[in-house]
């Protein structure tokens, strides 16, 4: 394409100057000259052709996605009180969370049919008594009571009421392990004779 539009341009001059003959003939320039000449003009069209061509431009980089996770609501702490309990008797609980309401329940009946319990210590050591009431359906008291006893002495209780009771006996010195119990069902004393390894329980 390129050599057939070179061509073109010569003969397009030869022709433009062969039709000024009536003019008085311009300086000849050899077949050679003209050819150069022509050949330099079709050079330069085809580099200012090339020049006007608009170049590639690289398309920009894609920008990537990333999985950056959103925030998360994290709740505040809540102010904390400390406080600090002190008490000799267990604590009263109305929710034992379907367990047993009277295991941590103070022995301390306001219903049911009053007796006399005596707790004896034979030992020779003192001793820390647990006494527990079982809940009855007649009054629906229980609960615990704790107490000590020096050694060969007693605690007569006149505020308790009827109703099957357990005991247990021991010794910080490990002398007295003993467990026992029974029910009561008169206004009678009643007696827990606490010995070294059981509880011995006697009517009136």
């Amino acid at each position: 394409m390129k050599r057939l539009s070179i061509f073109t341009l010569i003969l397009v001059a030869t022709l433009i100057l062969s039709a000024c003959g009536a003019e008085p003939p311009p300086p000849t320039m050899n077949a050679v000259d003209v050819q150069n000449t022509a050949v330099a003009a079709a050079l330069t069209m085809v580099a200012q052709t090339q020049a006007a061509i608009p170049t590639a431009t690289p398309l920009p980089p894609t920008e990537t996605v990333t999985q950056t996770p959103l925030p998360t609501d994290t709740p505040l702490p809540l102010p904390t009180t400390n406080v600090t309990v002190t008490s000799t008797t267990a604590p009263v609980s109305t929710n034992n969370s379907g367990g047993d309401p009277c295991q941590t329940r103070v022995l301390s009946p306001e219903r049911g049919r009053e007796t006399i319990i005596r707790v004896v210590n034979t030992t020779n050591v003192t001793i820390t008594v647990s006494m527990y009431l079982n809940e009855t359906a007649a009054h629906g008291e229980c609960g615990y009571r704790s107490f000590q006893l020096s050694k060969n002495n007693d605690i007569v209780y006149t505020d308790l009421v009827q109703g099957c009771y357990d005991l247990w006996a021991f010794s910080s010195s490990s002398d007295v392990n003993a467990r026992g119990g029974g029910c009561i069902n008169n206004p009678d004393k009643w007696t827990f004779e606490v010995r070294e390894d059981m509880i011995k329980f006697t009517g009136p």
